[in-house]
């Protein structure tokens, strides 16, 4: 019992040093590792934040693995990741060369693109293995594909729920069950799940979307766990959870027009630039903006009623309705001039 009741204290202080050296990071900023020379997949590369992604780990000298359905969006990607690398290696002229020799840069970072489709756990496992004999073990695994069905549940297909639950939540397991032995084997490593706020924290109209992040999330918490109980500190684990970011991907949500001004959709660039800070800093978890902490922390402790109560007052109980009636007239549309 004196045992217990010894290590029941130790507990005790380390929950307390912990809040301290969170407290600490508010006030100093963690110093950012370096991510250069490694190599980096990152899925859903096309478009969107993935894009994104792309180009920042490209400015940081990153080695880029960009995984997309769409050939050309991905190319597209990669182009404008290489000419970031080529800025980088221009030689600089503002001083001259030094000792009339030109410095010629001792990394010369680079780019590959693979088109994969991540509901497919056979094309992931097979894209995988092109990439480890094409450019090597990888270091960084950014899961990022992401899909929406759009549908209120009774109106949506069950191939289309299928999809959503595949390509947000079971492509994590496929990714991860493809790279992370090596990482293990190393004791090296980063894996990034970028979920959403959805994913802590539900709304109407979009059962599966809110169930692949939930899974995503549950997903990424246990592996997390699963590498502390294995003492692999080495391998890093960071979960991002933005709350609605404007790349186009639910368009027409809205919030009470009144309470809007104060939680705007979140503009790409900034929601990524926030990400890779957490990323480089090795931070667990990310959400963007701030107040997500706050309505997940009163989620778990208000009765359902009073949640209900405080998604009426800000619009949030039918937000995607605008959204899910944008869908569902843009499909008809379709199936008119397609005459379906």
């Amino acid at each position: 019992m004196m045992i217990i009741i010894a290590e029941f204290f130790v507990v005790i202080l380390k929950v307390l040093w912990a809040f301290v050296t969170a407290g600490a990071k508010w006030v100093v900023r963690p110093k950012e590792k370096s991510v250069a020379g490694q190599v980096c997949v990152i899925t859903g590369a096309g478009s969107g934040l993935g894009r994104l992604f792309a180009k920042e780990f490209a400015r940081r000298r990153a080695i880029l693995v960009l995984w997309d359905i769409n050939s050309q969006s991905n190319e597209e990607t990669a182009e404008m990741v290489r000419q970031i690398y080529n800025e980088l290696d221009a030689p600089s002229t503002k001083d001259g060369p030094v000792g009339g020799v030109e410095e010629v840069p001792p990394f010369k970072p680079q780019v590959y693109t693979y088109v994969c489709d991540v509901g497919k756990r056979e094309s992931v496992y097979s894209t995988a293995e092109k990439v480890r004999r094409d450019v090597g073990e990888v270091d960084m695994l950014i899961n990022n594909a992401g899909v929406v069905s759009g549908h209120h549940l009774l109106e949506c297909p069950d191939e289309l729920i299928e999809r959503t639950l595949v390509v947000n939540c079971h492509a994590h397991f496929w990714t991860t069950k493809a790279f992370l032995p090596k990482m293990l084997e190393l004791n090296h490593g980063h894996i990034v799940t970028v979920a959403s706020s959805l994913g802590l924290f539900s709304t109407a109209g979009i059962e599966d979307y809110c169930a692949s992040k939930f899974g995503a999330i549950g997903f990424h918490e246990s592996l997390s766990h699963e590498l502390k109980a294995s003492e692999k500190d080495g391998i890093k684990m960071t979960l991002v959870c933005p709350y609605l970011v404007d790349t186009g991907m639910f368009k027409g949500c809205r919030i009470r027009k009144e309470i809007e001004p104060f939680l705007p959709p979140l503009k790409p660039e900034f929601c990524v630039k926030q990400v890779m800070r957490a990323i480089l800093t090795d931070q667990h978890m990310i959400c963007t903006p701030r107040i997500v902490y706050m309505v997940n922390f009163m989620k778990s402790i208000l009765p359902f009623e009073a949640i209900v109560c405080m998604y009426r007052f800000l619009g949030a109980d039918k937000c995607m309705y605008p959204f899910l009636a944008q869908r569902k007239e843009a499909m008809n549309n379709n199936e008119a001039k397609n005459g379906i």
